[in-house]
């Protein structure tokens, strides 16, 4: 598997997890060696692995969840490093995320997720790799 679709797979899990609200496997996909920080919507900046893991318990914890799907993931691959640049569209808005993954002991884990409102994707725009959840 290429570096670009191994990371298009770590992101595709992360959403699962969120979707499914699941925090075990969550927790299991953020970096454990690199610093991570994350940005919900509204909130400010968390720095530090046990506040973002603190933060993922309580939205996860929601067993209603808010559903959304998600769209036109692109990554890009710098080394140990990568970048996802993706949509969550929910029925009544629509949030453009990033996800920065490092690679530690061989598996891709986020190290930061940061998401805001954005207008819809672009019509047009297609799925980088067809097997994503998308």
């Amino acid at each position: 598997m290429s570096d670009r679709a191994a990371v298009l797979f770590a992101n595709d899990a992360f959403y699962v997890a969120f979707l499914s609200n699941d925090f075990e496997t969550m927790e299991t996909l953020w970096a454990r060696q690199a610093p991570v920080s994350c940005i919900h919507p509204g909130w400010h900046h968390l720095k530090g692995r046990d506040l973002v893991m603190e933060s993922w318990r309580g939205i996860l914890s929601n067993p209603e969840g808010t559903p959304f799907q998600l769209r036109n993931a692109t990554a890009n691959v710098h080394g140990d490093m990568a970048v996802v640049i993706c949509y969550e569209v929910f029925q009544e808005a629509s949030l453009v995320a990033t996800n920065v993954f490092v690679r530690e002991d061989g598996h891709w884990r986020v190290m930061h997720h940061q998401s805001g409102g954005s207008p819809p994707p672009p019509p047009g725009e297609e799925p980088e790799t067809p097997e994503t959840i998308q």
